[in-house]
């Protein structure tokens, strides 16, 4: 079964919900109370964990050790995928720095850059590669997913390569829109979009 985008985001917004609890010893959660965390719906909880099979233990609530590992089940892939960043700049180390080890299925394998200063240096704990060097570095290390950090004015034909290189995702955090085939999904995360709408609704809620 396939997933929407959605509900894909939600699932793992749960889990990292669900982390938290089992560091504050907590055992057992309620929809209404996963919900509240979230600032979503108890309705909406539970249809997307219906949709994945999963039921609440009555009166209980839901078993959160058991729940995120069906949730993992359901998200993570079988086997590890590898991951590069392209363009380690200061949003590319903030990036990698936070991304690393955070998830055991995805692994932070190589990073990209054309500043001499920064190839073949490990920057935020990830090697930093030769440009050049991307296409046989994405076929040695089997890296199947890019995140795209690189200045606005390359990241056309940065996403270009990727493609013709065999990337078949891409986490795309440049302010241009792009452009790929449809057998690569794209992710795309812009921060002044979603500035402007922490902005707007703090205007519409002091008008």
């Amino acid at each position: 079964m396939k997933l929407p985008g959605k509900t894909v985001e939600r699932l793992s917004e749960y889990r990292r919900t669900l982390l938290e609890c089992l560091r504050e010893k907590k055992n057992f959660i309620y929809s209404h109370d996963l919900a509240a965390r979230m600032h979503i719906t108890a309705v909406q909880v539970r249809r997307d964990l219906m949709l994945i099979g999963y039921a609440s233990v009555q009166r209980k609530g839901y078993d959160v050790k058991e729940l995120i590992e069906k949730i993992g089940s359901i998200i993570d892939s079988e086997v590890s995928l590898n991951v590069a960043i392209v363009g380690i700049g200061n949003l590319g180390r903030a990036v990698a720095g936070y991304f690393k080890g955070k998830r055991s299925k995805l692994n932070l394998v190589a990073s990209f850059d054309t500043d001499p200063q920064k190839v073949n240096k490990v920057i935020s704990g990830v090697k930093c590669y030769p440009h050049n060097d991307m296409e046989k570095v994405i076929r040695d290390r089997n890296i199947r997913i890019a995140i795209v950090t690189v200045p606005p004015d390359f990241a056309k034909e940065t996403a270009e390569e990727l493609v013709r290189l065999g990337i078949k995702g891409i986490l795309n955090f440049t302010t241009i829109p792009l452009n790929v085939p449809s057998w690569v999904y794209l992710e795309e995360y812009d921060m002044i979009t979603s500035m402007e709408k922490v902005a707007y609704f703090v205007k519409e809620n002091t008008l």
